[in-house]
C-alpha cells in the first residue's frame, strides 16, 4: 500500500517537474490539477489491469441454491399450477433452471405468482394430459459476481464440496451444446461467465460450495480506512494500492506526454524500470531449479517399497 496521500503524490510529482504545487486537488477548479487528478486516476485504472496484483487479488465463495416442490403439468400451457410452494424463488433476473419429470432441456423459471402458487416456465412441458403432483427441482443456476468484480484469475474455479476444479469457462458453442444436446452430464461441474453472472452446468439439486480468485476493481483506499473500497481517487486524503514512486513516476510520464514535454521518454524510462520492480517485488517469486529433483515429502519412485506396502 503507498504511503502518499493523493495530495502529496500530486506536491510529488509536480514539485520534482518544478510545476507548481496545488494546494488542494479534489476540489481545485483550476485546469491544470484538474488534468492532474483525471492522469492520476488514468494511471491507476491502467495498472490494475497491467498485472494480477497481490493487493487487490480476492477470494469469491458461495453455495448453490436449489429448491424442490410439487406442482401440476398441463399440456400445452407453460404454467404450473398448485405449487406446494414458491419460497425462494425469483424470475427477476432470471436465474433458476427447472428440471423433472415433463420439464424439457434449458427450461427457465420465467415468473412466479406467490399468491396463485402457480410460476411460468420458459417452454411448454413434454406432457399429453394433466398430470398432478410433479416433483420439480428449481436449481439456480446463474449468480451475481462480486460487486468490485474486475477479471477472473484462471484456474482458480473450484467445488470445494466435490474436491473438484469446475471445467471451464467454456466457449458460447460449447455452452449451448451442454444445455441443448443428447449427452451425459458427468460428474463434473462446468462454468461460463454470461451476462456478467457466474454460470454452472448442469443444474445441481445438493448444495455445493464453490468459489474462485478474481481482481477487484478497487484499487484506492481512504484515509480513514486502508482496505481498498474506490475504483478512483475521491478525496485529497485517498492512497492507492501501488508504490508511491510508481505513482510519482508515471504521473510525471503521463503530464509530460500531454504537454509534449523534452523530458518525456526520461520519465518514461523512469517509470518503466518502477513498474519492472514493482511488478518482481509483488507478492513475491518461486525459486526455479536448473536441475529439479523429485520431492521426497510425497510417495514417489524413490522411496516406496518393493513390498510390505502400508504395513506397519
Amino acid at each position: 500500500m503507498g504511503s502518499l496521500t493523493l495530495l502529496n503524490l500530486v506536491k510529488q510529482a509536480t514539485g520534482e517537474m518544478g510545476v507548481q504545487q496545488p494546494s488542494t486537488v479534489i476540489s481545485n477548479t483550476t485546469l491544470y490539477v484538474i488534468q492532474l487528478l483525471n492522469l492520476a486516476n488514468g494511471l491507476g485504472q491502467n495498472l490494475a489491469r497491467e498485472y494480477n496484483w497481490q493487493g487487490f487479488d480476492k477470494e469469491y465463495r458461495f453455495t448453490t441454491v436449489f429448491y424442490t416442490y410439487t406442482g401440476t403439468l398441463t399440456p400445452n400451457s407453460t404454467t404450473v399450477s398448485n405449487l406446494s410452494s414458491t419460497t425462494g424463488l425469483t424470475s427477476t433476473p432470471t436465474y433458476f433452471t427447472v428440471t423433472g419429470s415433463g420439464i424439457n432441456q434449458d427450461t427457465t423459471l420465467v415468473s412466479v405468482n406467490s399468491g396463485a402458487s402457480t410460476c411460468v416456465l420458459s417452454q411448454l412441458p413434454n406432457v399429453t394430459s394433466v398430470t398432478n403432483t410433479v416433483t420439480l427441482n428449481f436449481c439456480q443456476t446463474q449468480y451475481a459476481m462480486p460487486s468490485d468484480y474486475d477479471r477472473l484469475i484462471d484456474r482458480t474455479d473450484w467445488s470445494k464440496t466435490q474436491h473438484w476444479e469446475m471445467l471451464g469457462p467454456e466457449t458460447a458453442q460449447q455452452w449451448q451444446w451442454l444445455k441443448s444436446g443428447f449427452i451425459s452430464t458427468g460428474p463434473r461441474l462446468r462454468y461460463r461467465i454470461l451476462g456478467s453472472t457466474f454460470q454452472i452446468f448442469p443444474p445441481q439439486t445438493t448444495a455445493l460450495y464453490l468459489g474462485f480468485e478474481y481482481m477487484s476493481n478497487q484499487w484506492v483506499g481512504t484515509a480513514a480506512n486502508t482496505a481498498l473500497t474506490l475504483a478512483s481517487y475521491t478525496a485529497d486524503t485517498d492512497v492507492s494500492v501501488f508504490p508511491d514512486s510508481l505513482m510519482i513516476t508515471g504521473l510525471k510520464w503521463r503530464w509530460a506526454t500531454e504537454k509534449a514535454n523534452n523530458a518525456e521518454n526520461e520519465y518514461k524510462a523512469a517509470y518503466m524500470r518502477q513498474l519492472d520492480i514493482a511488478i518482481s517485488a509483488d507478492g513475491g517469486s518461486k525459486t526455479l531449479q536448473m536441475a529439479p529433483s523429485v520431492s521426497q515429502l510425497l510417495l514417489s519412485q524413490t522411496n516406496i517399497p518393493d513390498s510390505g506396502f502400508g504395513t506397519p
